[in-house]
């Protein structure tokens, strides 16, 4: 697996956008996030930081991935 690239909130939240989720809201310096599928809706929490720590980017990839059907990797290519 590729290395996991240093992104902002708002590169990140740009890249879901793209797949199709939308933003419910935001509180603070969190985006909350949501993706219509077949099998029901996946919400997830984006940190609109700076720099998102390595740990969290990787569990928000993973969780998208499955998600929105799409492999890590090419989600990793996309935010470089």
């Amino acid at each position: 697996m590729p290395k996991l690239p240093q992104v902002s909130g708002r590169k990140l939240v740009a890249l879901l956008e793209s797949l199709g989720y939308r933003r419910l809201r935001q509180r603070g310096s969190h985006i909350q996030m949501a993706l219509q599928t077949d099998l029901g809706q996946h919400t997830i929490t984006v940190p609109a930081h700076k720099t998102i720590a390595k740990g969290t980017l990787n569990d928000i990839l993973s969780r998208v991935s499955l998600w929105a059907a799409v492999p890590k990797e090419e989600l990793i290519e996309r935010l470089r």
